[in-house]
């Protein structure tokens, strides 16, 4: 695998794992300060996405889909899906430092088991298979 390639998905790789905890920190920030939408209707919800923490909060998970489309389109799901784990880790950290959440021996025993996971698959290579052209090349060569 070539360097920069290499390069190139932890950038990504970063910027899906920032754009999810911040999105979801700013839509549940801006969720919070409106107050609970049980029973609302569906102009509520339409009404609550125009809160500008909303709003950030669902441009950044569009953010997180579209970076997070693009890193699976070169790298292994098994590497991708266990890294960007890392992404639970630290909601539980925002939900806690930021919003004031109790968070309970369990979760954060869950949350250093997601770490050591996510160290585990991070030291693995990105790709175990060869991108389709090279499959396609090899398949015309033979």
């Amino acid at each position: 695998m070539s360097e920069r390639l290499h390069l190139k998905t932890q950038v990504l790789t970063i910027v899906v794992v920032l754009a999810n905890v911040f999105g979801n920190f700013f839509m549940s920030w801006g969720l919070k300060r409106r107050g609970a939408l049980l029973g609302d209707s569906v102009l509520g919800y339409v009404r609550v996405m125009f809160d500008p923490w909303v709003a950030l909060g669902i441009a950044l998970l569009i953010l997180w889909l579209l970076s997070r489309m693009a890193l699976l389109s070169w790298a292994d799901l098994s590497y991708v899906l266990p890294v960007t784990a890392a992404g639970y880790v630290l909601n539980v950290v925002a939900g806690r430092v930021f919003l004031g959440e109790h968070v309970s021996a369990a979760r954060w025993g869950g949350a250093l088991l997601i770490v050591a996971g996510v160290a585990l698959v991070g030291s693995t290579s990105i790709r175990t298979t060869a991108p389709a052209e090279d499959r396609k090349l090899e398949a015309a060569l033979q």
